[in-house]
């Protein structure tokens, strides 16, 4: 729809310095360059596809905002002097800063040249603008024309506002007559969940975590460019992996230990954060689910959580993943989660504080297009997805530990991962040692980016 969702205004807010800074990413890694030209033509359509637009916010209280056509963008960049391979992520994590999904541009394309002779390129945007699923749709659209959605019309400010006070003056009155139940326990806090730890729901929305304050931005250029950029310090707070397994392998283990595929990524995730050091007796997991019945670039998903215990394995997860998948994360006592889109930001920030963080995230953003194997003639080596938090400070840092992002092309899984517990995983070396030893628990090996 050409209007912001509840999902899309919890990570504008976020943008605008209220939650957890969050930037979606698509990573290709080849072993030869990439003449920029090409990559100049994907940025170009890009810029005119269903990422080009930005935040409009309506004057009628209770409307909500709305989308509007921007083809503003930033350069297409590229880092000429050749970063080490070793590095190529610390490089790919700096590629979210001064995103702004209100007055734009809200992605940025890049690319770096790596010392083995090979090149990296990093598109990345403002989760206000798409989801993991989204992405891939809009690179997909880009590459080869494949065919979206078509956005729905958005009414007036005055028909918008009207239809959502009727929505959440009827819901909650309903709710009222029914009996509203007491508020659940707020999900804890990371010091709270330092010697225990709870797998109660977030009491008022039902999706994903929410944005620290965005660094200063300047004015886009009009129009695409190539700029050559040198690569400046990684952040110190979060640390990322990526690591690739064989399809055959994977699958294998997953069916000899009755899981499945995604069950199998969940335990992994899970026997991490145990083997970094984690306390507690339980791990409180969310899972994004997509939501969408046709190929839309937005944010159409919401979450779901299950408690994993020492004792679980990836047979007992299927089950548990199973069942969570129809009992999503959702308001209080059938309150309208619409009610956060006509209060003021700052109060829907506060009631929706936290909602989706869990101990971890486990992101099973599925197969990607096969268009995406290559740039032009150039075969990719890797291909990940992921999230990136730009800006976020370490006495800011969320309940959240340690993210997972699960991808399928062509014969490889991808895990990409992300530590945001700098105390317990102090350097990436750490994070590459705690994913190879838990793979090795199943007997599977990986490549590491």
């Amino acid at each position: 729809m050409n209007r912001l969702s509840v999902v899309d205004e919890i990570f504008l807010r976020s943008h605008r310095g209220m939650g957890t800074p969050i930037a979606l990413q698509g990573l290709w890694r080849t072993a030869e360059p990439v003449h920029p030209a090409l990559l100049w033509h994907i940025h170009r359509d890009l810029r005119t596809g269903p990422l080009g637009r930005r935040v409009v916010r309506p004057r009628i209280p209770g409307a909500r905002p709305r989308w509007q056509r921007n083809e503003n963008a930033y350069p297409f960049t590229l880092t000429t002097a050749p970063i080490p391979a070793a590095a190529v992520l610390d490089w790919a994590d700096r590629q979210g800063e001064d995103l702004d999904p209100e007055l734009g541009p809200g992605w940025r394309l890049s690319a770096a040249r790596i010392d083995d002779g090979g090149c990296l390129v990093a598109l990345t945007c403002s989760h206000a603008l798409a989801d993991g699923r989204a992405l891939t749709l809009a690179v997909d659209n880009a590459l080869t024309g494949t065919p979206l959605a078509t956005p729905l019309a958005a009414h007036s400010d005055w028909t918008d506002a009207r239809r959502m006070w009727a929505t959440v003056l009827g819901g909650t009155a309903r709710a009222l007559r029914q009996g509203i139940p007491p508020r659940p326990t707020p999900a804890p806090t990371r010091k709270a969940v330092r010697g225990s730890v709870t797998s109660e729901m977030s009491a008022h929305a039902a999706v994903f975590r929410p944005n620290p304050i965005a660094a200063p931005r300047t004015e886009p250029a009009p129009t695409a460019s190539i700029e050559s950029v040198a690569a400046t310090p990684a952040s110190a707070v979060t640390h990322s992996a990526v690591v690739e397994i064989p399809v055959r392998e994977w699958n294998r283990v997953a069916v000899a230990t009755g899981g499945t595929a995604n069950s199998l990524f969940v335990q992994l995730i899970a026997n991490m954060l145990w083997a970094s050091g984690f306390p507690g007796t339980t791990i409180a997991a969310s899972l994004p689910v997509d939501t969408r019945d046709e190929p839309r670039v937005d944010n159409d998903m919401s979450m779901t959580e299950i408690a994993i215990t020492r004792a679980d394995t990836p047979a007992t997860l299927r089950h548990k993943a199973r069942t969570a998948y129809e009992h999503r994360m959702t308001s209080p006592g059938g309150i309208p989660e619409e009610l956060l889109q006509v209060i003021p930001d700052r109060l829907a920030y506060r009631l929706a504080k936290g909602a989706g963080e869990r101990d971890i995230l486990c992101s099973n953003i599925g197969n990607l297009p096969d268009s995406l194997l290559a740039i032009g003639p150039h075969p990719c080596t890797g291909v990940a997805a992921r999230a990136i938090h730009p800006g976020l400070r370490s006495e800011a840092l969320p309940r959240t530990r340690l993210a997972g992002y699960f991808t399928r092309i062509a014969d490889s899984y991808t895990v990409s991962l992300v530590s945001l517990d700098p105390d317990a995983i102090p350097a990436a070396t750490t994070l590459y040692e705690l994913a190879t030893t838990a793979l090795a628990e199943f007997g599977l090996t990986g490549r590491n980016w």
